[in-house]
């Protein structure tokens, strides 16, 4: 997986090849509307790629599946909050990413998304590129910048769920296995407030 992936992954801003949309998976967020260091580091880096023009469209996965959970409403007002020049209409919101692999079926099946960057941590890309691209999206990986330094102990633990969650993606993938929830198509290239709440 890391050396299916290794090719699609960059480093250096300059290089990332323009897309159709930036993939932002979701993170964990907090009661009040605070966002987790993690998924804030996601979100400041996929504007920066729409901001540069390396992409038309923001789409922010990632779990609504009750009421008092909510991590892409969270992004998404982080999102207009610091950044009002950002024109709605391009963000799309998919409320079901419940996992790395429901984000990436979901762009491709609910949001007809073909081509994309995903930008997230670097021990989360070889995973979220070689899901995408297997589920037939020509997605490349940016690697999430840093904002805050995160503890050895987090670290830690990134790198061990990671190594399990690599061999369950394996078998999604294989399997070809539908997500929790599909629904009507919102094409990425139309308007991002149908996919609102």
């Amino acid at each position: 997986m890391v050396c299916f992936a290794k090719p699609y992954i960059y480093k250096n801003f300059e290089e990332v090849p323009l897309k159709t949309a930036v993939i932002i998976p979701g993170a964990k967020v907090y009661q009040g509307g605070y966002i987790s260091t993690a998924f804030k580091d996601r979100i400041l880096s996929g504007v920066k790629l729409f901001e540069a023009e390396k992409a038309q469209k923001l789409l922010i996965s990632g779990d609504h599946g009750r009421k008092t959970y909510d991590e892409v409403n969270t992004g998404r007002e982080f999102i207009l909050k610091n950044y009002p020049e950002i024109k709605h209409e391009d963000i799309f919101m998919d409320h079901a990413g419940f996992s790395t692999y429901e984000t990436m079926y979901r762009a491709s099946a609910v949001f007809c998304v073909k081509d994309a960057v995903i930008s997230t941590q670097s021990f989360h890309l070889a995973r979220s590129v070689y899901i995408a691209r297997k589920l037939g999206i020509d997605a490349v990986g940016y690697a999430a910048e840093e904002t805050t330094g995160f503890s050895r102990k987090t670290r830690t633990n990134w790198t061990l769920r990671e190594y399990l969650a690599r061999v369950k993606a394996f078998f999604l993938v294989a399997f070809h296995l539908k997500p929790t929830y599909l629904g009507e198509e919102i094409p990425i290239d139309g308007d991002g407030t149908k996919s609102w709440d």
